[in-house]
């Protein structure tokens, strides 16, 4: 585990600890056993257990301990826990979300777009076999797209557009507004990171 990430991951749990875990299941979809310090969470589709007492996450069907960005990044889901605000029902680039998203955006470009263009740019329906191991749903943009639910509130979509002689193949990663008031902005980019580097696994699974 890297040193940065692993500082993270111990600083969210202690910012976790902080808070009142009762009032964090009123704002979000996750449940909270009060008598074993658990909170229960669902990412992409799958539940996973959060252990307030050892500070460990593993998924729940089968024990399974996600990789340390997305254990961060679940982390951060429950300690950025905020009553639910108005925000416009559309999709908008990274570009467009507050507090950085235009300054990280060639990087999250390079290091999430690109590897989904080269995965999908030639072979978009692969796109859709792949989603369909996070509960990805078929969308209508593009050559193939597909919407994902990160959290319960929290949804994403993925668009490939395929490439020939004449144009090149393109990608994107798409966000709700909402976003912005549901994890921090350095986790909004490790979650489409995660979902790019989950798409591309698949593809070559």
């Amino acid at each position: 585990m890297e040193t940065n990430y692993r500082v993270a991951y111990d600083k969210y749990w202690q910012d976790l600890k902080k808070k009142v875990p009762e009032e964090i299941a009123t704002q979000l979809a996750v449940t909270y056993y009060s008598d074993i310090r658990q909170f229960i969470v669902l990412f992409f589709n799958s539940e996973y257990i959060l252990d307030c007492n050892t500070e460990t996450i593993y998924r729940k069907v089968d024990g399974h301990i996600p990789e340390i960005t997305a254990s961060i990044i679940i982390l951060n889901y429950l300690v950025y826990a905020r009553p639910p605000q108005e925000t416009p029902k559309k999709w908008v680039s990274l570009k467009e979300i507050p507090n950085g998203g235009m300054l990280f955006y060639p990087a999250f470009h390079k290091n999430s777009i690109v590897g989904l263009i080269k995965t999908f740019g030639q072979q978009s329906k692969q796109l859709l076999t792949s989603a369909a191991t996070l509960g990805g749903n078929p969308a209508s943009f593009g050559d193939a797209s597909a919407i994902f639910r990160a959290f319960p509130e929290t949804s994403l979509c993925v668009i490939v557009w395929e490439g020939d002689e004449d144009v090149q193949a393109n990608a994107t990663i798409l966000f709700e507004p909402s976003i912005e008031n549901q994890l921090h902005i350095e986790s909004v980019i490790g979650l489409g990171m995660y979902l790019a580097s989950q798409l591309k696994r698949g593809a070559t699974a």
